[in-house]
Formats: structure tokens, sequence, C-alpha cells
């Protein structure tokens, strides 16, 4: 009892302690949390109109919105909830119970209310509800991953402002869950990575790539920009969506095509630079209805490249117009092909027009897709990785020491670690990914080794010299930590060019190391050897 009383009186131990618990409570493990979390609720859609929102960045996972019922049934997977939407009728109505938690601990419940006509339209990506608050990285739950480069060098500001605009995109474009950040490699090439949970390639790569350049001419004199020129873009059914003129038709290739509409509001000054260009075009009369049209079209540009050619009413010579109708196309081999591409080229179209052109163009240096069926096997073997060098470690310290008192304190403090790193990891927002857990075995093979030295230091096996024979436990303690720390400082300086190399991807690995040999060193160290000089003093 004495050597207990004193394990749980020892200050050291109860600093350890206390950051277990803490680690516990910011993972706060909840095997049985149900429903599906939300992921994105995309603009205008129906969801969004009933007053569901995308979760905040900054929430975390155990805080996030989850769909728990559908129309009074049970939702428990993602499987269960696509079922129960693939079996509604069309205009149909459709009533969906949410819970989200306050701090991880009291769930509040709601109910949205809404008419079901498509899954599309619906506006809803939902994944199966988080177990814990760890943020797991693409490689381990699915999702896309570009690295792009800037074709020119950019101040800091401007990287700023491309990474504002890209975050602006991918709202608009019902994108969210995402991760956008700046890099750089030891070269100085600067680099901006973007991940997307959930998203595949095809949503993401030419929105993000592409520099977004907007322009209206007529003839070679620009009548508005994308962005500042816009007030507003209709993104609504009322007033977007397929062309009831057009509609979709069979083109002379045998291909279908499919026509879309939107509606623009023009700032004044636009407007009124419009009014002077069109004041000096002639009037063509048969071909636009009664009214005729102007001898010049308007050229509709995207980065350059010429997207489509509006006719100009004559009503519209002179006229400070600020209410514009945008057209373009969609092309595929299907009618249903042709429908989904006009949908995403009217989308990024709209999206261009609301959040204007980036302040220079991207390169795609690597684009990285996984599917969350691959995510979730890759972290099946990351775990099972863990368990079996857990046991192997077990194992060794039990060999070589063949005492349990000494086995069952070096395995706890292993256990803990590995917590404290996840925890730590959560707090600070920070992606476990597959190099991120490399990082995690590293930092518990680098505990091990720290843990060994301390405890053959106070056993002073096979000393070799009567001065070291004859050490106190507070020096051998000393000639410990000064071992650790040397250790820790070389530990240091080799991670931190990591966290800039291979474009930041690597960063993972170092801040999961970093995070465990500091742990270890200021909490769990100082506290095991507490450990090891009261269990093997003399009582």
């Amino acid at each position: 009892m004495g050597k207990l009383k004193r394990l749980f009186t020892n200050f050291r131990i109860w600093v350890y302690i206390l950051f277990f618990v803490l680690t516990l409570l910011v993972i706060h493990p909840n095997p049985w949390n149900k429903g599906v979390a939300i992921r994105t609720v995309t603009l205008n859609s129906s969801a969004y109109s009933a007053g569901m929102l995308s979760p905040s960045p900054a929430e975390v996972p155990m805080n996030r919105e989850r769909i728990i019922e559908l129309n009074r049934k049970p939702v428990n997977s993602v499987d269960e909830f696509n079922s129960l939407i693939d079996s509604l009728p069309v205009n149909s109505s459709l009533t969906i119970k949410t819970e989200k938690s306050k701090m991880g601990l009291f769930g509040e419940e709601k109910q949205y209310a809404m008419r079901f006509e498509s899954s599309e339209k619906l506006g809803l990506r939902v994944y199966d509800a988080p177990k814990n608050n760890i943020i797991l990285g693409l490689d381990l739950q699915g999702g896309t991953r570009v690295v792009l480069q800037p074709e020119t060098k950019v101040t800091k500001d401007e990287i700023d402002i491309i990474i504002e605009n890209m975050n602006q995109r991918l709202n608009v474009f019902g994108l969210s869950d995402t991760v956008i950040r700046a890099a750089a490699d030891l070269a100085g090439n600067q680099f901006i990575i973007v991940e997307i949970a959930g998203a595949n390639e095809e949503e993401v790569k030419e929105l993000l790539a592409k520099q977004g350049k907007f322009e209206a001419k007529i003839g070679n004199e620009t009548v508005f920009l994308g962005g500042k020129d816009i007030t507003y873009v209709c993104r609504t059914g009322d007033c977007s969506g397929l062309d009831p003129r057009k509609g979709c038709q069979i083109a002379s290739t045998g291909e279908n095509v499919c026509s879309f509409y939107f509606e623009i509001s023009l700032r004044q000054e636009a407007a009124e630079r419009q009014a002077e260009i069109t004041s000096t075009l002639d009037v063509i009369s048969g071909g636009f209805g009664d009214e005729g049209y102007l001898s010049e079209n308007l050229d509709l540009y995207l980065d350059d490249a010429l997207v489509d050619t509006l006719k100009i009413g004559a009503s519209l010579k002179g006229q400070p117009a600020t209410n514009i109708m945008i057209s373009g196309t969609g092309v595929g081999r299907s009618r249903q092909e042709a429908l989904n591409n006009m949908n995403q080229d009217m989308k990024k179209l709209q999206t261009v027009l609301i959040t204007g052109s980036l302040p220079v163009k991207l390169d795609i240096i690597k684009t990285d897709t996984l599917s969350p069926s691959l995510g979730k096997e890759f972290l099946r073997n990351a775990l099972l990785i863990g368990v079996l060098s857990e046991l192997a470690v077990t194992a060794i310290v039990i060999l070589r020491y063949r005492k349990i008192k000494i086995a069952i304190p070096i395995i706890t403090v292993i256990t803990s670690e590995i917590l404290l790193i996840l925890g730590i990891s959560s707090l600070l927002k920070q992606n476990i990914d597959i190099a991120g857990i490399a990082g995690i075995i590293v930092a518990i093979g680098t505990g091990v080794d720290d843990q060994i030295v301390i405890t053959d230091e106070i056993l002073g096996h096979e000393t070799e010299s009567d001065e070291d024979r004859y050490m106190s436990w507070a020096q051998r303690i000393k000639k410990a930590f000064f071992i650790v720390v040397a250790a820790y400082v070389a530990t240091l300086a080799s991670m931190i060019p990591l966290l800039f190399a291979g474009a930041g991807l690597l960063k993972g690995f170092a801040v999961t190391t970093l995070i465990g040999v500091t742990s270890g060193v200021l909490i769990t160290r100082p506290a095991f050897a507490q450990m090891m000089e009261i269990l093997l003093s003399e009582d």
C-alpha cells in the first residue's frame, strides 16, 4: 500500500493522469453515435431552402449535425439513407429529423420539412456518423487532394486572396468539408493544397485550376467582368436551369445538346458601359422576334476561350439594362449525360460569375483520389499494424526484463502516448492520414527507447565503473534524461525540414512525430521515471 500511495500522490504522475483524462475528453469516443452526418448542403437546394446548412469547418466531428430520421424512419448508415431517398416518389413531402451535439455532450433535435423533387435537387451529401473527434485525412476517409502551383511568384496577400476565392468557389459549387492551405518546399516553390472529403476528381479539378477570368465582349470591347461587375446570379429554378425555348436536341454529329440559361444583374457602371457600346450598333430586322437584333453579338469568354455567343435584342440599343440572361450548352452521348454536363457547366459559370477570377493562373501538379471504401480498408490495416506493433513491443519488454512490474508501466505509457498524440492532433485540427500514422509509430518507437534507457539507468545493470554503481536515484534519472533530451533535440532538428518537404505532403508525419516526442519529454517520460523509481525502490 505504501508504493500505491506514493504513486497516486506524486505530482508528475498526477500531471500525466490529468493530461490522459483531458485527452479522452477531447477525443470523445462514442461508438453508439447514431445517424449519418451532414457533409454538404448545396446552396439553393430543397434542403437549403428548408433551413439546413453545411457544417462549419471549425466544428469538431462529434458536434456536427446528424440525420437520424427520414419521414419517421430511422437512419443508421449511408446505405439506409440512400435507400430511403431512392424510394421517395417525385414531388412528395419529406420530413428530416436531425440531432446536433453541443460540446459533444447533449443532443439538440431539429425537424425540417421540404418538397422532394429529386436526390440531386435535395442537395444533401452525408457520411457515416463519426464515432470520435479524430479528424481522418483523405487517405483514411476517401476524397480528392489537388496540389496546385501558381504560374508566377505571388505575395502572401495574393495567396490569401486565392485561398479565400477558392473557398468561396467550392462553397458556391456545393462542396464543403474542405481544407485549403498554402505550402512551400525547401527550394522555395509555392503550392496550394486542396483536400476535399467525399468528392471526386472531376468535380473539383477544372474548377480549381482555372483562373476563372470571365469576360463579356461586344466586338473587341469588354462590357462586364465576372465578380466585380455582377451584383446577382440566379441559381433557383424559377430563373435558371434547362432553357425552355431550346431544351435538348440532337446535333448533326449525333450528340445530345441541352441548353441552359440563368439571369444575372449588372452594376450600374457595367450597364452604362453596355449602353455606350450598343448605341453605335446597327439594327438588323427579323430573326429575333419582331424587334430584330443588333449587328454585333455578346460574346462570353471564360479564360480567354469563347463559351457562348448571344444575340442582342434591338430594344437594348443604348439602354443601360442591368438584367442580362446568360446561356450555354452541355453535350453528351445520351440525353441524361448531356443534362448532367449542362448542370456542371452551368454551375461552373455561375460560380466564376459570383466569385470573380483568381489573381494568377494555377497549374495542377498532382491529383490523388481515393474511394471511401479503400480509405476504410487503409484505416483497418493501420489499426491492425498498431495493435501488432504494441504486442511486439510488449513481448520484447517482457523477454528483456522478465518482471511484470517493469513491463506493465512501459506498455501503459505506450498506449497513453498514442491517445495523447491523437487527442492533441484533434485539438489542433490536425488530420490523421497514413503519413501521420507513420509519425505516431516513430514517436512510439522513440518513446519505448527512452523508457528502456530510463529503466536501465534506474536498475543500474552491469555498470562499468564503481562510480556509476553507487549513483543515487536522482543521479541515475538525471543521466537518463540527458540521453532522452539529446535524442529529442536531434529528432526535433530532423522533423522541422519535413514540415516543408514534398510540398507539405509530409507535414502529417512531421507534426504527429513532434507531438509525440514533445508530449513524451514533457509529460510521460517524467511520470514514467517516477513510476519506475517508486516501483523498483525498497519499501
